[in-house]
């Protein structure tokens, strides 16, 4: 069974960053690996289910034209909105995935810290929605922590075992530490961007 949003109105209920993303190296290290990891210098349409208070929306708002930000929680789509303020090309709504998944076809989709609070049921239905969403030469980023945590149905290597197995995808890359995991996935067997630029 996937976490219900109590488990994160809890979190929220005691803090506007329950996970340290603004003040953890750790964090601060793993969002700037995410970044530089990504293949493309501009993306068109960024989805970034998950979002939180929005610290990784604001880096990726730099490096897309059109960003579509998600989360279950009220108080963190709040935080996000306040984060990504005076971007007018990003936008963040309340929403709960699989059930809530948007329409349109984006060229980056982003599950980072997202796989293991839902059921491999729920799981597989969000890998599924992905590969349906992106566009002919779309990616998919996923990043998450390796350990179990408690309450959560899955770990992140089961997360990433199941993205591996069930994403229609080229496998670009994959970097491993010992706390977490990063990959990325194309719809096109290659993915070099020698000229393009932001807006």
């Amino acid at each position: 069974m996937s976490l219900d949003a109590q488990y994160f109105a809890d979190l929220y209920a005691s803090s506007e960053d329950p996970w340290a993303f603004r003040t953890r190296w750790y964090e601060k290290r793993k969002r700037e690996l995410v970044m530089a990891s990504l293949p493309r210098q501009c993306y068109e349409r960024v989805f970034e289910p998950a979002c939180a208070n929005g610290e990784l929306s604001a880096l990726l708002a730099e490096r897309c034209a059109d960003l579509l930000c998600q989360d279950l929680n009220p108080t963190a789509v709040g935080l996000a909105r306040e984060r990504l303020a005076g971007v007018s090309h990003a936008s963040v709504e309340l929403g709960r995935l699989p059930g809530d998944w948007p329409g349109g076809r984006f060229d980056l989709i982003v599950l980072s810290e997202l796989g293991y609070y839902l059921d491999p049921t729920d799981w597989l239905q969000v890998i599924e929605q992905s590969a349906a969403s992106l566009s002919d030469d779309g990616g998919l980023l996923a990043c998450h922590w390796k350990h179990p945590i408690a309450g959560c149905p899955q770990d992140g290597r089961e997360v990433h075992r199941m993205l591996g197995k069930h994403l229609p995808l080229y496998p670009v890359y994959r970097h491993e530490e010992a706390d977490f995991l990063l990959e990325y996935w194309s719809c096109q067997p290659s993915v070099v961007d020698l000229d393009e630029t932001c807006p």
